[in-house]
């Protein structure tokens, strides 16, 4: 359906719109740079956090892994730890995010499942499971969308591509 100029704002979310062929073209170029520090600090946060507390109760960590049936506990808790932290700190600073973001999806993806494998659970434990397996779902998606598009323009990657052009 053709947009009626008269009645009709030329901008969607601050983006300037145009029509061509009938059709409504929204320009996706314009970037909102603090927006995608916002979620990139937001979701390395979990990370930074859940790393840390694996590193500093590190036998806590293995206790949850141990009961979980998962092999050589103690050396992959402090792998998963490290792991979270050098992750967290890769979206928090927007060096090598893509890098990053990826890896993360890759710790994600069997924690997900291993831990909050809802489809085991009966009663009232069930709900909580299913949650909290969603909720991995969610920051794999913002991590898969970090992947796909890059920090941004508040980043240490911007950085360093505008210097490597020179």
């Amino acid at each position: 359906m053709p947009m009626n100029p008269s009645i009709a704002e030329r901008r969607v979310f601050g983006r300037p719109i145009s029509v061509v062929d009938d059709e409504i073209v929204v320009d996706t170029t314009a970037q909102r740079p603090m927006v995608a520090l916002l979620g990139r600090l937001l979701i390395a946060a979990i990370f930074l956090m859940s790393g840390i507390a694996k590193l500093t109760d590190t036998s806590g960590t293995v206790a949850h892994m141990t009961a979980a049936g998962i092999p050589y506990p103690e050396t992959l808790a402090m792998v998963a730890g490290v792991a979270e932290v050098l992750g967290a700190v890769s979206l928090a600073i927007g060096l090598l995010t893509r890098v990053g973001s990826v890896g993360l999806i890759l710790f994600m993806i069997p924690t997900t499942v291993i831990f909050h494998g809802f489809w085991s659970y009966e009663g009232a434990e069930r709900v909580p499971q299913m949650i909290n397996f969603m909720k991995n779902l969610a920051i794999i998606g913002g991590l898969a969308t970090l992947a796909a598009f890059g920090a941004g323009r508040i980043s240490l990657d911007h950085v360093l591509r505008r210097s490597h052009a020179r």
